[in-house]
Protein backbone atom coordinates (compact mmCIF):
# COMPACT_ATOMS: atom_id res chain seq x y z
CA UNK A 1 0.00 0.00 0.00
CA UNK A 2 1.69 3.40 -1.04
CA UNK A 3 0.71 6.83 0.05
CA UNK A 4 -1.78 7.18 -2.64
CA UNK A 5 -3.48 4.56 -1.84
CA UNK A 6 -3.97 4.80 2.48
CA UNK A 7 -5.09 8.66 1.74
CA UNK A 8 -8.45 8.01 1.02
CA UNK A 9 -8.74 5.37 3.64
CA UNK A 10 -7.63 8.07 6.18
CA UNK A 11 -10.35 10.92 4.99
CA UNK A 12 -12.89 8.41 4.64
CA UNK A 13 -11.80 7.48 8.62
CA UNK A 14 -11.66 10.91 9.71
CA UNK A 15 -14.57 12.08 8.14
CA UNK A 16 -16.63 9.41 9.56
CA UNK A 17 -15.25 10.18 13.27
CA UNK A 18 -16.20 13.64 12.39
CA UNK A 19 -19.94 12.35 11.91
CA UNK A 20 -19.88 10.72 14.88
CA UNK A 21 -17.79 12.56 17.65
CA UNK A 22 -19.15 16.53 16.55
CA UNK A 23 -16.72 17.60 19.61
CA UNK A 24 -13.76 16.24 17.66
CA UNK A 25 -14.92 18.21 13.77
CA UNK A 26 -12.49 20.97 13.95
CA UNK A 27 -9.21 18.99 15.05
CA UNK A 28 -10.30 16.23 12.16
CA UNK A 29 -10.29 19.19 9.77
CA UNK A 30 -7.08 21.33 10.52
CA UNK A 31 -5.31 17.92 10.93
CA UNK A 32 -6.08 15.96 7.85
CA UNK A 33 -9.51 16.67 5.95
CA UNK A 34 -8.19 20.22 5.35
CA UNK A 35 -5.25 18.47 3.50
CA UNK A 36 -4.88 17.07 -0.15
CA UNK A 37 -2.35 14.35 0.67
CA UNK A 38 -0.68 12.10 3.11
CA UNK A 39 2.36 13.72 3.27
CA UNK A 40 1.40 17.07 4.14
CA UNK A 41 -0.89 15.66 6.99
CA UNK A 42 1.68 14.19 8.27
CA UNK A 43 4.13 17.51 8.28
CA UNK A 44 2.17 19.38 9.82
CA UNK A 45 0.85 17.19 12.26
CA UNK A 46 4.19 16.69 13.58
CA UNK A 47 5.51 20.72 13.34
CA UNK A 48 2.66 21.71 15.37
CA UNK A 49 3.47 18.68 17.92
CA UNK A 50 7.43 19.64 18.02
CA UNK A 51 7.50 23.15 17.70
CA UNK A 52 8.86 25.26 20.81
CA UNK A 53 9.02 29.50 21.29
CA UNK A 54 12.05 29.63 18.70
CA UNK A 55 11.11 27.14 16.27
CA UNK A 56 7.06 27.87 15.61
CA UNK A 57 5.20 25.15 13.79
CA UNK A 58 5.67 26.98 10.17
CA UNK A 59 9.61 26.59 10.05
CA UNK A 60 9.30 22.71 10.93
CA UNK A 61 6.78 22.21 8.11
CA UNK A 62 8.72 23.78 5.33
CA UNK A 63 11.62 21.30 6.93
CA UNK A 64 9.16 18.22 6.54
CA UNK A 65 8.38 19.26 3.03
CA UNK A 66 11.59 20.00 2.02
CA UNK A 67 12.79 16.35 3.46
CA UNK A 68 9.94 14.77 1.75
CA UNK A 69 10.30 16.31 -1.40
CA UNK A 70 14.34 15.17 -1.82
CA UNK A 71 13.50 11.98 0.00
CA UNK A 72 10.13 10.80 -1.76
CA UNK A 73 10.73 7.09 -0.12
CA UNK A 74 10.68 8.56 3.49
CA UNK A 75 6.70 8.98 3.10
CA UNK A 76 6.35 5.31 1.71
CA UNK A 77 8.65 3.86 4.85
CA UNK A 78 5.63 6.19 7.06
CA UNK A 79 2.98 4.58 5.10
CA UNK A 80 4.88 1.03 5.95
CA UNK A 81 5.12 1.83 9.84
CA UNK A 82 1.57 3.03 9.67
CA UNK A 83 0.26 -0.29 8.25
CA UNK A 84 2.78 -2.35 10.89
CA UNK A 85 1.25 -0.68 13.90
CA UNK A 86 -2.30 -1.23 12.54
CA UNK A 87 -1.39 -5.04 11.85
CA UNK A 88 0.35 -6.07 15.09
CA UNK A 89 -0.91 -3.50 17.79
CA UNK A 90 -4.53 -4.67 19.00
CA UNK A 91 -5.45 -1.41 20.31
CA UNK A 92 -4.96 0.10 17.05
CA UNK A 93 -8.47 -0.05 14.89
CA UNK A 94 -7.54 2.63 11.98
CA UNK A 95 -5.20 4.29 10.16
CA UNK A 96 -6.21 7.86 11.11
CA UNK A 97 -5.91 7.23 14.89
CA UNK A 98 -2.31 6.00 14.85
CA UNK A 99 -1.34 9.21 13.13
CA UNK A 100 -2.95 11.58 15.49
CA UNK A 101 -2.43 9.84 19.15
CA UNK A 102 0.42 6.88 18.29
CA UNK A 103 3.27 8.92 19.75
CA UNK A 104 5.90 5.92 18.96
CA UNK A 105 4.61 6.23 15.66
CA UNK A 106 5.12 10.08 15.63
CA UNK A 107 8.24 9.99 17.15
CA UNK A 108 9.73 7.15 14.48
CA UNK A 109 8.74 9.76 11.57
CA UNK A 110 10.51 12.32 13.53
CA UNK A 111 13.33 10.48 13.43
CA UNK A 112 13.42 10.16 9.84
CA UNK A 113 13.61 13.73 9.45
CA UNK A 114 16.41 14.19 12.34
CA UNK A 115 18.15 11.25 10.66
CA UNK A 116 17.78 12.82 7.20
CA UNK A 117 19.22 16.05 8.61
CA UNK A 118 22.39 14.63 10.30
CA UNK A 119 23.11 12.82 6.86
CA UNK A 120 22.95 16.14 5.13
CA UNK A 121 25.34 17.81 7.96
CA UNK A 122 22.86 19.72 9.44
CA UNK A 123 23.71 18.35 13.28
CA UNK A 124 22.54 21.16 15.06
CA UNK A 125 18.77 21.12 13.53
CA UNK A 126 18.60 17.48 13.54
CA UNK A 127 20.00 17.59 17.72
CA UNK A 128 17.17 20.05 18.26
CA UNK A 129 14.54 17.39 16.86
CA UNK A 130 16.24 14.71 19.22
CA UNK A 131 16.12 16.70 21.85
CA UNK A 132 12.30 17.92 20.92
CA UNK A 133 11.24 13.80 20.70
CA UNK A 134 12.66 13.15 24.24
CA UNK A 135 10.43 16.11 25.47
CA UNK A 136 7.39 15.45 23.88
CA UNK A 137 7.11 12.07 23.12
CA UNK A 138 10.03 10.25 26.17
CA UNK A 139 11.58 8.80 22.96
CA UNK A 140 15.60 9.75 22.57
CA UNK A 141 16.75 8.55 19.33
CA UNK A 142 20.25 9.74 17.80
CA UNK A 143 19.47 11.35 14.64
CA UNK A 144 22.70 8.79 13.21
CA UNK A 145 20.69 5.46 14.07
CA UNK A 146 19.73 3.57 11.10
CA UNK A 147 16.13 2.52 10.96
CA UNK A 148 14.17 0.62 8.42
CA UNK A 149 10.60 0.60 7.51
CA UNK A 150 7.52 -1.93 8.80
CA UNK A 151 8.81 -0.83 12.22
CA UNK A 152 6.25 -0.53 15.20
CA UNK A 153 7.22 1.26 18.52
CA UNK A 154 4.57 0.35 20.62
CA UNK A 155 4.12 2.46 23.68
CA UNK A 156 7.62 3.81 22.61
CA UNK A 157 8.04 5.67 26.51
CA UNK A 158 11.26 5.57 27.44
CA UNK A 159 12.76 3.90 24.29
CA UNK A 160 16.69 4.57 23.85
CA UNK A 161 18.60 3.85 20.42
CA UNK A 162 22.35 5.09 20.21
CA UNK A 163 24.20 6.90 17.48
CA UNK A 164 25.42 3.91 16.25
CA UNK A 165 22.55 1.22 16.12
CA UNK A 166 20.74 -0.29 13.50
CA UNK A 167 17.69 -1.44 13.47
CA UNK A 168 16.67 -3.36 10.14
CA UNK A 169 12.68 -3.72 8.50
CA UNK A 170 9.45 -5.01 10.39
CA UNK A 171 11.20 -4.71 13.96
CA UNK A 172 9.06 -4.61 16.77
CA UNK A 173 10.07 -2.71 19.70
CA UNK A 174 8.06 -2.58 22.93
CA UNK A 175 8.22 0.29 25.59
CA UNK A 176 11.17 1.23 27.96
CA UNK A 177 13.87 -0.57 25.50
CA UNK A 178 17.38 0.47 24.90
CA UNK A 179 19.72 -0.51 22.41
CA UNK A 180 22.96 1.22 24.24
CA UNK A 181 26.50 0.81 24.33
CA UNK A 182 28.27 -0.48 27.20
CA UNK A 183 29.63 3.18 28.27
CA UNK A 184 33.25 1.67 27.88
CA UNK A 185 33.90 2.01 24.24
CA UNK A 186 33.62 4.73 21.35
CA UNK A 187 33.23 4.40 18.00
CA UNK A 188 30.54 1.48 16.39
CA UNK A 189 29.25 0.71 19.98
CA UNK A 190 25.89 0.02 19.44
CA UNK A 191 23.34 -3.22 18.73
CA UNK A 192 22.71 -3.73 15.46
CA UNK A 193 19.04 -5.54 15.21
CA UNK A 194 18.75 -7.31 12.09
CA UNK A 195 15.01 -7.89 10.30
CA UNK A 196 11.46 -8.97 11.98
CA UNK A 197 12.93 -9.45 15.35
CA UNK A 198 10.83 -8.63 18.43
CA UNK A 199 11.80 -7.12 21.67
CA UNK A 200 10.18 -7.04 24.75
CA UNK A 201 9.41 -4.38 27.23
CA UNK A 202 12.19 -3.24 29.32
CA UNK A 203 14.84 -5.21 27.34
CA UNK A 204 18.44 -3.80 27.70
CA UNK A 205 20.55 -4.70 24.36
CA UNK A 206 24.13 -3.36 25.09
CA UNK A 207 27.02 -2.95 22.74
CA UNK A 208 28.04 -3.28 19.10
CA UNK A 209 25.81 -6.92 18.90
CA UNK A 210 24.16 -8.51 16.23
CA UNK A 211 20.51 -9.94 17.04
CA UNK A 212 19.86 -12.24 14.07
CA UNK A 213 16.86 -12.11 11.99
CA UNK A 214 13.75 -13.39 13.48
CA UNK A 215 15.07 -13.58 17.32
CA UNK A 216 13.30 -12.61 20.27
CA UNK A 217 14.27 -11.23 23.36
CA UNK A 218 12.20 -11.58 26.55
CA UNK A 219 10.65 -8.70 28.60
CA UNK A 220 13.47 -6.88 30.89
CA UNK A 221 16.19 -9.20 29.65
CA UNK A 222 19.98 -7.74 29.30
CA UNK A 223 21.38 -8.94 26.77
CA UNK A 224 25.14 -8.59 26.26
CA UNK A 225 26.08 -11.31 23.37
CA UNK A 226 25.15 -11.82 19.85
CA UNK A 227 21.48 -13.47 19.54
CA UNK A 228 21.62 -16.04 16.57
CA UNK A 229 18.78 -16.09 14.20
CA UNK A 230 15.41 -17.40 15.22
CA UNK A 231 16.48 -17.66 18.83
CA UNK A 232 14.87 -16.62 21.77
CA UNK A 233 17.08 -15.26 24.89
CA UNK A 234 15.81 -14.08 28.23
CA UNK A 235 16.97 -13.16 31.66
CA UNK A 236 19.85 -10.77 33.11
CA UNK A 237 22.14 -11.42 31.84
CA UNK A 238 20.55 -13.22 28.81
CA UNK A 239 20.26 -16.75 27.98
CA UNK A 240 19.32 -18.84 25.06
CA UNK A 241 15.89 -20.94 26.23
CA UNK A 242 14.86 -21.94 22.54
CA UNK A 243 14.09 -21.27 19.36
CA UNK A 244 11.28 -18.98 17.77
CA UNK A 245 8.13 -20.67 17.00
CA UNK A 246 7.16 -18.85 14.39
CA UNK A 247 9.82 -17.07 11.36
CA UNK A 248 8.79 -13.30 12.03
CA UNK A 249 8.28 -13.48 15.89
CA UNK A 250 7.81 -9.63 15.09
CA UNK A 251 4.65 -10.30 13.04
CA UNK A 252 3.16 -12.51 15.87
CA UNK A 253 3.83 -10.53 18.64
CA UNK A 254 3.49 -13.35 20.81
CA UNK A 255 6.12 -12.60 24.07
CA UNK A 256 5.50 -15.87 26.00
CA UNK A 257 8.85 -17.60 26.23
CA UNK A 258 6.67 -20.47 26.80
CA UNK A 259 5.71 -20.78 23.26
CA UNK A 260 9.75 -20.90 22.01
CA UNK A 261 10.67 -24.73 21.47
CA UNK A 262 13.01 -25.37 24.03
CA UNK A 263 16.42 -26.74 22.99
CA UNK A 264 16.82 -30.55 23.65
Amino acid sequence: MTARDIWPVILTEAERESRNEPAMRHFLEQHILRFDGFASSLGMLLSVKLASKHFPPQVLQDLFDEFYRHEPEAVEMSVFDLKATLDRDPAAVNYFEIMLFLKGYQALQAHRLSHWLWNSGRTSMAYFLQNRMSEVFAVDIHPAAKIGKGILLDHATSVVIGETAVVEDNVSILHEVTLGGTGKESGDRHPKVRKSVLIGAGAKILGNVEIGEGAKIGAGSVVLDNVPPHYTVAGVPAQIVGRTEVPEPSMDMNQRLSESRRLD
